[in-house]
């Protein structure tokens, strides 16, 4: 299943590694040197100031999406898997 993020994009949910929310990445000193280590594959969603940050296999993605929205749309999918 698939879960959009912002921008039309949609990304695969078994890709997701983590959802953090805006204020727990900026206050995490790892999550930040995550960030600056990663900094060719973090692409901003968001033409307003980001939401929340997805962390995939491949890619980071800073969205304009809330953390809580991005969590109510996985477990929504997880109960139509079934």
């Amino acid at each position: 299943m698939y879960i959009h993020i912002g921008e039309d994009l949609n990304i695969r949910a078994k890709d997701i590694i983590s959802i953090l929310d805006k204020e727990s990445a900026k206050h995490s000193s790892l999550v930040e040197e995550f960030l600056k280590h990663h900094q060719e594959k973090v692409i901003n969603l968001s033409k307003n100031p980001y939401k929340s940050v997805i962390i995939t296999h491949d890619q980071v993605y800073l969205s304009p999406i809330a953390s809580g929205t991005l969590k109510k749309r996985s477990s929504q999918i997880n109960i139509h898997e079934f």
